[in-house]
């Protein structure tokens, strides 16, 4: 659980539309150490380097989504890996600049 939360919304999903591929940062190697949390020290964070994990990404609007079923695989497959990542479930997802264009999980 991130933060006491039980659920997010994952916002502006639809601008990585784009992309062949999304690097998602997952951790951050200090000193040698893995660390999971993004860094509180400024020193550390000045030496910090990014660890990615490199997902597929989807190529194609998801803006006429409105169910998890109609995003495309890899879409889905990126929402998938977020709520694993970070043990929270996605609730609510953004496919769109208007209000209706949400995606209620």
């Amino acid at each position: 659980m991130v933060n006491g939360y039980s659920s997010i919304n994952l916002t502006k999903l639809d601008v990585l539309d784009v992309f062949d591929e999304i690097r998602v940062a997952v951790s951050y190697t200090i000193d040698g150490k893995v660390v999971t949390s993004f860094p509180a020290d400024l020193d550390d964070l000045a030496t910090a380097s990014v660890n990615y994990v490199t997902l597929p990404g989807w190529n194609q609007s998801i803006r006429k989504c409105r169910s998890f079923d109609e995003l495309p695989e890899n879409c889905q497959k990126y929402v998938r890996f977020i709520e694993n990542d970070i043990g929270v479930p996605v609730k609510w997802i953004g496919t769109g600049a208007a209000r209706d264009d949400m995606i209620s999980m």
